[in-house]
């Protein structure tokens, strides 16, 4: 006999009943946070488990929505989802949720998940039209690169509306008729915004890092006999610890100081930040393995490199840059960050043949 698995669906929390729509029920939203949004907050700004922090695709009511309430559109990253619905406080509202793969507009509406074609499907799902009686949706000005306006009329019906950049102008956006001031249109990527950002940068370098540890070790330990690492553990320290300079220059203290770092190029500014870093280090604690030329000037050549490879990385995270800018920065920095790998392994194979008398 064959066995029937039931599986029981879980609301969330952040549910407070249901809507009929045309579609089927809609669920009902909160507009404040619980203890788990917030700590789902913290977890997904640290931890790749932002890639599982989604919500459901698909119509979602805010407050007592009618047939006039206004439709805003977002991605189904939880964290997004929260701070639009959080925005939404004493406003009855119909919220469409794409299906972003749990990335957020920006990101996404540059991936082509927030785009025309997602957008158009999903109206058609919730079958929208019979929702609301006018012709308009709203949606976040960051994802205006992934939407062509004419497209989605063409195809539902639908105008498309770009409300402001930060959610928490929604309501002023609103009452001015779905109007907005310069402010509202103008990206406020602060201190505080690229620091929130930074873990996300630090995790996937720290990941690899292990790796880099690895090869570090068996590099410098060894030797003709073997492997060893008694005679070459304070070399070894020297280099792990510039790796982990490296890390922080490129993944926190760039993207932190971006406006402040000169150049317009991520490649460049990390660049600049690690050679400052690894500068500093070396004149502050002059570490007796860097004595030799050799490992002097493969430290110089390497780490900066390094850190102006993770600050590149930061290009997926800000709004100071564009898809075609970062192609460019790739397609010149990457040549170059093998090339400083190659100059570093033959100084430091020089080095060790020197080590063994061999040269």
């Amino acid at each position: 006999m064959e066995m029937l698995k039931f599986v029981k669906r879980v609301t969330p929390p952040f549910v407070t009943g249901t809507v009929m729509t045309p579609s089927g029920a809609a669920q009902r939203v909160k507009t404040t946070w619980s203890r788990q949004d917030r700590w789902g907050m913290i977890r997904s700004r640290i931890s790749a488990f932002r890639m599982a922090y989604t919500v459901e695709p698909g119509i979602y009511a805010v407050g007592t929505p009618t047939k006039d309430s206004e439709v805003f559109v977002t991605a189904n990253y939880k964290l997004t989802f929260d701070i639009l619905r959080r925005s939404l406080t004493q406003i009855d509202a119909w919220v469409l949720v794409l299906d972003t793969k749990s990335i957020n507009v920006w990101c996404a509406a540059g991936k082509g998940t927030f785009g025309t074609d997602e957008l158009v499907y999903r109206i058609g799902a919730v079958k929208l039209d019979s929702v609301v009686e006018h012709r308009r949706i709203i949606l976040p000005q960051l994802g205006a690169v992934g939407v062509s306006v004419s497209e989605v009329q063409k195809r539902t019906g639908f105008r498309v509306h770009f409300g402001p950049v930060d959610a928490r102008d929604i309501p002023a956006y609103l009452a001015m008729g779905r109007k907005k001031t310069k402010e509202m249109s103008t990206m406020r990527f602060n201190i505080l915004d690229r620091l929130v950002l930074t873990p996300m940068e630090i995790n996937p370098a720290m990941k690899k890092y292990p790796w880099f540890a690895l090869a570090v070790l068996v590099l410098f330990g060894l030797q003709p006999s073997g492997i060893l690492f008694s005679s070459i553990w304070h070399t070894c320290v020297t280099f792990l610890l510039l790796g982990l300079l490296a890390v922080l220059a490129g993944a926190f203290v760039t993207p932190v100081l971006l406006p402040f770092v000169p150049f317009r190029s991520f490649a460049v500014k990390g660049w600049i930040v690690g050679m400052a870093a690894v500068a500093g280090a070396v004149l502050i604690f002059d570490p007796v393995p860097l004595h030799n030329i050799l490992l002097l000037a493969s430290v110089y050549v390497f780490f900066p490199a390094l850190s102006s490879y993770i600050a590149l990385q930061f290009t997926g995270s800000t709004t100071f840059t564009g898809m075609s800018g970062v192609k460019k920065e790739l397609k010149i920095g990457i040549p170059l960050y093998a090339t400083a790998t190659v100059s570093t392994l033959i100084m430091v194979g020089v080095y060790k043949l020197k080590e063994w008398e061999v040269l």
